[in-house]
């Protein structure tokens, strides 16, 4: 895993605990925050993979 597919899952993270602790506390804006840094965290993941695919040279055969 590349550096930038660690930083998008630790920011998934943040975002699932922000909104566990949101919901458990009662506090509407940090959910929100959380639910919105999980959602980013994963359109920037799908994103940077179709990117990937799309660009990706075919492989050269001899």
């Amino acid at each position: 895993m590349s550096l930038t597919d660690w930083f998008l899952l630790g920011v998934a993270i943040v975002g699932i605990v922000l909104f566990l602790y949101g919901a458990n506390y009662y506090e509407p804006v940090v959910g929100w925050v959380g639910v919105a840094f999980f959602a980013v965290a994963f359109v920037v993941f799908l994103t940077l993979y179709v990117r990937g695919e799309l660009t990706k040279k075919p492989a050269q055969n001899p």
